[in-house]
């Protein structure tokens, strides 16, 4: 799978794309072993790996919560979601319709940290974890996907605990001129 691939509500994968490669990085998990949310390509987990290796030698440690998922589970998860919530306007910004969701590319880690108590959430962007995460990600070819302020132009909202691997050079790019996967697309 091409690691610069966009996915969106737009641009989604069909139910057979499963990338190939998936392996289980060497880093702490809330998951237990054998689980698929442990999951990423190839590239991705080698990168992650280097991420929080660095991230240990400067007293920040980070925790994988979510990497690979199906397009059946992204199903079962968005509608639940609908099911739980209908208002339309919480689904857009919090739930990826099955297809449109980049976990199933395996190039997508949610983390998390223990001041979180390994949750997903907002307040995470704020912790030291967190803003080293947004500074360094990119050195190690991440980029937070769903930056603050860009929820019109990604059609989702503010996600600091959600990282996407682009390769380094693709990652520095977006990093440095601000834009979104989509603008970059866009631009192309």
């Amino acid at each position: 799978m091409n690691t610069t691939i966009l996915v969106n509500r737009s641009h989604r994968l069909r139910r057979n794309q499963i990338p190939q490669l998936l392996v289980e990085p060497d880093i702490l998990f809330t998951v237990p072993a054998g689980d698929a949310r442990r999951l990423l390509l190839a590239p991705a987990a080698n990168a992650v790996e280097k991420l929080f290796s660095r991230g240990k030698e400067e007293n920040i440690y980070l925790c994988g919560v979510s990497g690979y998922r199906s397009y059946e589970r992204q199903e079962e998860l968005y509608r639940a979601k609908r099911e739980k919530d209908p208002r339309e306007e919480q689904e857009v910004l919090w739930v990826a319709p099955p297809g449109a969701s980049e976990h199933q590319t395996g190039l997508a880690l949610d983390v998390s940290c223990q001041e979180m108590g390994y949750e997903l959430e907002e307040g995470f962007g704020a912790t030291k974890e967190g803003r080293w995460l947004a500074r360094c990600a990119p050195l190690f070819g991440f980029i937070l996907r769903y930056p603050k302020g860009k929820e019109a132009i990604t059609g989702y909202g503010w996600e600091p605990w959600h990282i996407r691997y682009v390769s380094r050079s693709l990652a520095l790019y977006l990093t440095l001129t601000g834009l979104t996967l989509e603008e970059y697309y866009e631009q192309k």
